[in-house]
């Protein structure tokens, strides 16, 4: 499967709120305008073995925008109710087939997703790596990512694109100075 949408932010729900990449600047892009992107998501993060048809992508960017007002410290009553709402749904069971492989399986996969999400967020918030949620210093970007290096100094959520790219700023400039 080829990934669509950008991973690695070192928690699941980390990722989820990167649906709306470049929040808050003239660039910002909504990731999950319709059913059929939310069911994308939920294909390239979730559990499932074959592709999933969710329902409403509503759903999804409420419980996205409370997560980020979890984790940004700004959360709202309403959203907080969301979250617990959500958490408290049932997430993938999971079940043996025939063949010995394991699979999961939901009533409702997109909302079982969004359990898990929410249910990783609460989980995040409450415990000690909450302090490491950092976010992209790269110049366009503004992620958050969790630091998982030794230090805690990691300072880009992807090296590869955000701190390649501050890298090269830096050569460029020191290069054209006189």
């Amino acid at each position: 499967m080829t990934e669509r949408f950008r991973a690695g932010a070192g928690r699941l729900c980390l990722d989820f709120i990167r649906t709306l990449r470049y929040r808050g600047t003239p660039a910002e892009t909504e990731e999950l305008p319709d059913e059929r992107a939310w069911g994308a998501w939920v294909d390239q993060f979730g559990p499932f073995s074959s592709p999933v048809v969710p329902g409403s992508s509503r759903d999804a960017r409420a419980v996205r925008e409370a997560v980020y007002e979890l984790v940004t410290g700004s959360l709202r009553p309403a959203s907080r109710q969301r979250l617990n709402r959500f958490a408290a749904s049932p997430v993938p069971a999971p079940s043996l087939a025939v063949s010995g492989e394991l699979r999961w399986q939901a009533a409702d996969p997109g909302s079982s997703m969004l359990a898990l999400v929410a249910r990783d967020a609460l989980d995040l918030v409450t415990s000690p790596e909450f302090s490491r949620v950092r976010r992209c210093a790269g110049e366009r970007c503004g992620a958050l990512f969790l630091d998982t290096s030794r230090p805690g100094t990691r300072r880009w959520c992807s090296m590869e694109v955000c701190g390649n790219q501050a890298k090269k700023s830096t050569y460029r400039a020191k290069a054209t100075a006189p």
